[in-house]
């Protein structure tokens, strides 16, 4: 426990103390959850199990869907709990595994995002070379360092935290513990303590995100301008990549780009950023995509007969 920390417990807020309202949420973010679920594993299973699937774009986004599923679960699980039994407390230590998971997911979804930008770059400025460059050796050492990023980031996060003392006020207005409603509650001067926790949250996502948006500019140009074989796949799939970039980064921005101030709207940021960006990823990349939608066409196909006869 941090240095005269006498807070054993925090009380999320949430959404609303209403049991009837709780009730309605609990429902709602649940099918939410279970669509995450389904939705991302549906995309695991078949690039695992297709051979046609067991290339370097569908690798990274195999494992984009098991970040996906790895950042909802941070956040929903105790959600879910909390609104089906109508309590709202969450003890310290828990809280402080709570900031280092969120932080080491969503760390990991920036940085693996980039990853993902590389290989699209490398796929439409080398494509000879493609497949040597993307060799499944650097498509894992790509993804091992996306996790690492997001543990380095983590880590610092919770040293902020670890950091100050909570000694009096321990309501949290938000669904979930996080940085910047914690850093509120602590009986010192956080002046410098939120600098920090700008420079490495909102500074970064601001940074990552701009990069993002300048390299996704250069391939666009290069589709337009050079692709004749594959163009509708390439820019579809491009077109893909910067919708879920900007349904990351632009709540993550809202939230950690500005300090000193926490409000209510923050709420609606974080339920985009950690429930509804994660069950939408694996829709906007299959609807965008041909072989995915057609290879889960006859995927269902499959299904039902077994499930007409099961059923008789």
């Amino acid at each position: 426990m941090a240095v005269n920390t006498t807070v054993t417990e925090f009380i999320l807020l949430g959404f609303s103390q209403n049991p009837r309202v709780q009730t309605i949420l609990f429902l709602i973010f649940l099918t939410i959850y279970i669509t995450t679920w389904l939705g991302n594993m549906t995309i695991i299973i078949i690039v695992i199990s297709k051979p046609q699937f067991h290339i370097p774009m569908y690798f990274l986004l195999a494992n984009l869907a098991v970040i996906d599923i790895s950042d909802s679960t941070v956040t929903a699980i105790k959600m879910l709990w909390n609104l089906i039994t109508h309590k709202n407390t969450i003890s310290y230590n828990w809280c402080i595994a709570q900031v280092f998971l969120f932080h080491f997911t969503g760390g990991a979804v920036a940085f693996f995002l980039i990853v993902m930008t590389v290989d699209r770059y490398i796929a439409i400025y080398k494509p000879l070379q493609y497949l040597l460059i993307m060799h499944p050796g650097v498509c894992v050492g790509l993804v091992a360092g996306a996790w690492l990023g997001g543990f380095a980031h983590s880590i610092v996060q919770v040293a902020l935290i670890l950091q100050l003392p909570f000694c009096g006020p321990n309501i949290l207005d938000n669904f979930y513990c996080d940085v910047p409603q914690l850093i509120k509650l602590a009986c010192t001067d956080t002046y410098i303590t939120e600098l920090l926790m700008v420079s490495n949250s909102g500074f970064l996502l601001t940074l990552i995100f701009c990069i993002l948006l300048v390299s996704y500019s250069v391939i666009l140009i290069k589709i337009r301008t050079h692709v004749t074989e594959g163009k509708h796949k390439a820019l579809s799939t491009c077109a893909a990549q910067i919708i879920v970039v900007s349904l990351i980064f632009i709540p993550g921005m809202i939230i950690y780009d500005r300090p000193f101030q926490v409000f209510p709207g923050d709420k609606i940021a974080s339920v985009v950023y950690t429930l509804i960006t994660p069950m939408l990823n694996p829709m906007i990349f299959t609807l965008r995509n041909r072989e995915m939608k057609d290879t889960i066409r006859k995927l269902i196909r499959k299904m039902m007969p077994f499930t007409i006869k099961e059923s008789k």
